[in-house]
């Protein structure tokens, strides 16, 4: 299924410090060797307006991403029938909302040893929930929602001084957001770096 530009326009739009869809933020500092030096978890709005800006600033690159160029659909039907796959681990991270940190170091693990760019780089991913609102029959938004996208993104970028975030390189949103709505089977990858 291709990626409808204007779905990933929509839900990018949630995504500002005044209208703020994120809850959570998670992430981790990787060597070059891909292991974890440094991990942090917190609620997204303990952080200071700079950082929060900052941090969506990073998230947003994801969706905002050319669709069919650097961010695709892939399904995984067939990873939601294998034991300990990647789409199991994603579903329970999504669940838990990001506070299970043995499930997020099974993912930073996951990433470390099928991401090597060859220099540190860091890991952020970000928990969020968008009220989809109903549309009528002339496209214009009602009041009501008509379902709660609760979805992660996931930026991998080069590392700067004092583990500063550089521009993502890599990542994914998941589920996928596709017609307006939740698609457990497949997710959106940005740049794909191998691990799917």
């Amino acid at each position: 299924m291709k990626i409808d530009r204007n779905d990933m326009l929509e839900l990018t739009r949630r995504m500002s410090v005044a209208r703020n869809c994120f809850s959570r933020i998670a992430g981790a500092y990787m060597d070059k060797d891909g292991f974890v030096d440094e991990s942090f978890n917190t609620p997204f709005l303990k952080l200071t307006k700079s950082e929060q800006e900052k941090n969506i600033k990073i998230a947003k690159a994801i969706p905002f991403a050319k669709p069919e160029d650097e961010l695709v659909n892939i399904d995984m039907k067939t990873q939601m029938r294998s034991k300990d796959s990647l789409w199991q681990l994603l579903m329970a991270l999504r669940e838990c909302e990001l506070k299970n940190d043995a499930l997020l170091y099974n993912l930073y693990e996951y990433i470390g040893e099928r991401y090597d760019p060859g220099y540190p780089y860091g890991i952020y991913v970000f928990y969020g929930n968008y009220d989809v609102p109903v549309k009528g029959a002339d496209n214009e938004s009602q009041w009501e929602s008509e379902e709660v996208y609760r979805f992660m993104i996931c930026a991998i970028s080069p590392l700067h001084d004092d583990y500063e975030m550089g521009t993502p390189q890599a990542g994914f949103l998941f589920p996928a957001f596709a017609n307006r709505s939740t698609d457990v089977t497949s997710i959106n990858v940005f740049n794909d770096p191998g691990l799917f």
